[in-house]
């Protein structure tokens, strides 16, 4: 079994121009494949593949108890995997800093939607270095921008 991430947002932009070696991003269809991905409340929603194909070579952590941090000595994550989360966050940061909305599901594949836990993240809060991902967590996205006119 394998990880899998998904983003909804209210934004048109083709993010498969975002594509790395490390991120991918790939337009979901059809969301009868998978219930839990009718959690996200946006109309354009995208699976995030990672460098392993599937959404594995991102930030997890089973619990949110830990919180968000930057990657810690004791416990031990790829290079690859932080990378490719930082690349991940920088597309979610650049959604909502152009105004859009954005939501990010992160669940083990075959969980069932009523064991997701939806949590409101703000970016204003929670920088590149220490943003990671939660076990069958949904993330509701926020940033305060803070435009002089």
């Amino acid at each position: 079994m394998c990880y899998s991430v998904y983003i909804s947002t209210d934004s048109s932009e083709d993010l498969t121009k975002q594509n790395s070696d490390l991120v991918r991003f790939e337009k979901i269809t059809d969301t009868n494949d998978n219930p839990c991905v009718r959690l996200l409340d946006f109309p354009n929603r995208w699976y995030i593949g990672s460098k392993s194909g599937c959404s594995c070579t991102f930030r997890h952590l089973l619990s949110i108890e830990l919180g968000f941090s930057e990657p810690v000595d004791w416990y031990k994550e790829e290079r690859d995997e932080i990378n490719a989360t930082r690349e991940l966050y920088s597309t979610l940061d650049a959604l909502l800093s152009s105004g859009h909305q954005v939501d990010i599901l992160d669940m083990w594949q075959g969980i069932r939607p009523q064991n997701i836990v939806v949590v409101d993240v703000s970016l204003n809060v929670v920088g590149k270095k220490s943003f990671r991902l939660f076990e069958n967590h949904k993330f509701r996205l926020k940033k305060e921008n803070n435009r002089s006119a």
